[in-house]
């Protein structure tokens, strides 16, 4: 018998017509011989409404009891297709993630899956049941809270149950239904092998047999992102946020794909983001190293370690919407971008800009050899990642250095803990910590030969009345930190005085811009 997990996202159960839909298809599956488990996600908009609500009574709402209130659309949607199945004559028993035995970590919002205690579950198909569980949640570890994994989680539900359900594959059902013969993989059914760093796992290597195939079989194949498997444990290990753009370019490297189309809700990379510059224009090719900067410093059009890795293995990558069927941006190596008619290429390729970092200083810092490799080592073992650093005379003693540098803010107390408790070692006088700064950065290969772009991005700046508390270059790019009510104006401004202002407006078609 062949066990088979299927997930079904909320615009595949919108409605009760939907809802009855989806059973008489999955009661076909179990018919004709299967065990099923089925993953469902909320229905349809079910859980922005919730969000609303929650905003609604509480500007800030409770994190874990955000989570209380989010899960119950999963379980809402269980408890009705389970129903929903009865009606046809199939037996079917609804389970939340804890009763399912989804355990994860503590992480409120955004958990990660730690274990799979499916117990109940086997049981159920034993005898005969077949078993509906709610995605997208769990149950902490550690404080036995009820937890969610973050927006689109269902998917992973639905991978992790396959896997520790020993299932011959996971199916991963939405609104779309146009007839072509296709093939649904885990990540390590694809041969995604990865790291054993559950969370922030790297890929090792691809090795994808099944999906050639499949592909010479003549199905369409589709691979779970933003997962694989660890070469040393075994273990379904996760890349990280975004990472579904590494997997497909790595997947595109391993088969020897001409391209790699990377699909979201904008038109391409733009100058700017669009929702800040509404004159933002689309860029129709930039080379790998233009699009790495811009991805670094904010971009959140494509993830970095995508970029990185079709730079490394040379894989175009054709950045489109979904909504429209416009050209989009060809990411690729320079020597193969189209040259136009102008003599010269533009100096800047666009305006990036990053709310996502916190600063630092160490203020009345001992001036000695080796002071910094200290303080960078303490950030490293508590592996977190540094980006710009400064260091200047000190404003709080006469004789000693400030040292600041910017972090994700997300590891901003970490890092304020892990040098606190090494303060008297360091000898430093005092830590401020700053989360209130965004990060603004002009891009282009311009700038190696065309003199003037600092003072040009600085006056237009100052003429704003904007301070600049940081600052950090490199070959093709410009950044400043400014204060984060500024950053929107810094983008604008930055924008117009390299004159990359468009006629039109930027379309954001489902208001992510990614």
């Amino acid at each position: 018998m062949t066990r088979v997990v299927q997930k079904f996202g909320g615009s595949s159960v919108a409605d009760a017509a939907s809802i009855k839909r989806v059973a008489r298809r999955i009661a076909a599956t179990k018919q004709a011989g299967n065990d099923i488990v089925v993953v469902i996600s909320a229905m349809g908009d079910t859980t922005d409404d919730l969000m609303d609500l929650a905003l609604e009574v509480s500007p800030q709402p409770a994190p874990r009891e955000l989570d209380m209130l989010l899960t119950t659309g999963e379980r809402q949607s269980a408890a009705l297709l389970a129903m929903a199945l009865s009606d046809v004559g199939i037996p079917a028993r609804s389970y939340t993630g804890s009763q399912a035995g989804v355990i994860t970590t503590a992480a409120h919002g955004n958990a990660r899956i730690i274990d799979i205690t499916p117990g109940r579950i086997e049981k159920s198909l034993e005898a005969g049941d077949l078993v509906i569980v709610a995605g997208f949640q769990g149950v902490s570890q550690t404080t036995k809270d009820v937890t969610t994994l973050g927006r689109g989680a269902s998917d992973t539900t639905a991978v992790a149950l396959a896997s520790s359900l020993g299932a011959d594959f996971c199916e991963i059902y939405s609104d779309v239904d146009v007839g072509i013969p296709a093939r649904s993989y885990t990540g390590s059914q694809a041969g995604v092998i990865t790291t054993a760093a559950h969370g922030n796992a790297r890929i090792i290597d691809i090795t994808p047999g099944r999906i050639e195939k499949s592909l010479e079989a003549g199905d369409l194949v589709i691979v779970a992102g933003f997962q694989g498997v660890s070469q040393t444990t075994k273990d379904v290990t996760t890349l990280g946020r975004g990472a579904s753009d590494t997997t497909a370019v790595a997947l595109a490297s391993s088969l020897g794909a001409d391209f790699c189309e990377i699909y979201s809700d904008v038109d391409g990379v733009f100058t700017a983001d669009p929702r800040i510059v509404k004159g933002a224009r689309r860029i129709p090719e930039i080379s790998y190293e233009e699009m790495l900067e811009m991805a670094a410093c904010g971009a959140k059009i494509l993830h970095l370690r995508c970029v990185e890795y079709a730079r490394r293995e040379d894989v175009p990558v054709h950045v489109r919407s979904s909504f429209s069927d416009k050209p989009g941006t060809w990411v690729k190596d320079p020597t193969d971008i189209t040259k136009g008619s102008d003599m010269e290429e533009a100096i800047i390729s666009g305006v990036a800009h990053d709310r996502s970092e916190a600063k630092i200083t160490i203020a009345g810092l001992p001036d000695a050899v080796g002071r910094a490799a200290q303080i960078f080592e303490i950030i490293a073992h508590a592996d977190i990642n540094i980006d710009m650093i400064v260091q200047n005379a000190s404003r709080v003693m006469n004789g000693r250095t400030d040292l600041s540098f910017t972090l994700p803010m997300n590891d901003g107390p970490t890092a304020v803990r892990a040098l606190t408790a090494v303060k008297d070692e360091l000898g430093y006088e005092q830590i401020l910590y700053n989360d209130q700064i965004g990060k603004v950065s002009v891009v282009g290969v311009g700038m190696r030969t065309h003199p003037g772009v600092t003072s040009t991005f600085f006056r237009a700046l100052a003429d704003c009345g904007i301070n600049l508390q940081m600052i950090s270059t490199s070959e093709i790019r410009i950044s400043v930190v400014v204060d984060a009510d500024q950053v929107d104006e810094a983008v604008r401004v930055a924008h117009t005085a390299f004159g990359l202002d468009a006629e039109g407006e930027a379309v954001v078609y489902a208001g992510t811009g990614r």
